[in-house]
């Protein structure tokens, strides 16, 4: 079985490929048929088979030569890691559906995030909407009202607490970051959403500093957020539960 969901991750990250590409050119992902965007010939299915056609073709394109960027081939592997970890932790149940879609948007977000310094609200609006109607399926299915109400507080109070932040740091982050973290907010619930803030910024610093450090960045140059709540939400999801049973037995809680 394990086999299968890392074909499947495979598949689907060749896909997200192609939403990396066109969603921050305003382009459909359907049309036109995937595609060479150095010398536009059509792809076959022999070219688009994941992993194995970057390693066969010696990751360049068979028509032009044109080397193909090593972010395919990341991002293939990534989302298929991905998937395995969300098959290991919860099964194959409802939640494995809902989280492989919620992590191939996180991994879109992501991507478009660090190279193009936007938040797509369309990809928020689909984990929104993925959102509602999971805990809607989960609240008939189980009939807790508590978790929803959870869910709803969660979006609204770290909505609210980024908002804040907008204003303090005067714009030191952006609307996209606000969107993004009380969708996930809507997701984890209170505790867990703050879990995944503080996570966040020391994540931000640790990085941020190192690329001061090693001169990749300058004070001046502005860095992406949205990755970074990304990387807390991950952990959360995966380990939250340790995180605060630990945190409690420190504090004595």
């Amino acid at each position: 079985m394990q086999i299968i969901i890392l074909i499947y991750g495979l598949i689907i990250g060749s896909f997200l490929n192609v939403c990396i590409y066109r969603i921050p050119k305003e382009e459909s992902i359907v049309f036109p048929s995937s595609h060479c965007p150095n010398c536009g010939t059509s792809l076959k299915w022999c070219d688009l088979v994941p992993v194995f056609s970057f390693i066969v073709q010696r990751g360049k394109c068979r028509y032009c030569g044109e080397k193909i960027s090593l972010q395919y081939l990341r991002i293939e592997l990534l989302n298929a890691i991905i998937y395995l970890f969300i098959y290991i932790q919860f099964g194959f149940t409802l939640k494995f559906f809902f989280y492989t879609v919620i992590f191939s948007l996180l991994i879109v977000i992501t991507a478009i995030d660090l190279e193009h310094m936007i938040i797509p609200d369309i990809l928020i609006i689909f984990i929104l909407a993925l959102s509602i109607i999971y805990k809607i399926l989960t609240f008939l299915l189980y009939n807790n009202s508590l978790d929803l109400l959870n869910s709803i507080g969660g979006l609204v109070l770290s909505g609210l607490l980024f908002i804040l932040i907008i204003i303090l740091s005067k714009g030191g982050m952006g609307e996209g970051d606000v969107t993004l973290i009380a969708s996930l907010g809507f997701i984890l619930g209170i505790k867990k959403i703050f879990l995944t803030i503080f996570l966040s910024f020391i994540f931000g610093a640790i990085i941020s500093i190192f690329l001061l450090i090693i001169k990749i960045k300058d004070r001046k140059d502005p860095i992406p957020f949205g990755p970074f709540i990304i990387l807390g939400f991950s952990i959360v999801v995966f380990w939250g539960e340790q995180l605060i049973s630990w945190y409690k037995n420190i504090f004595f809680i």
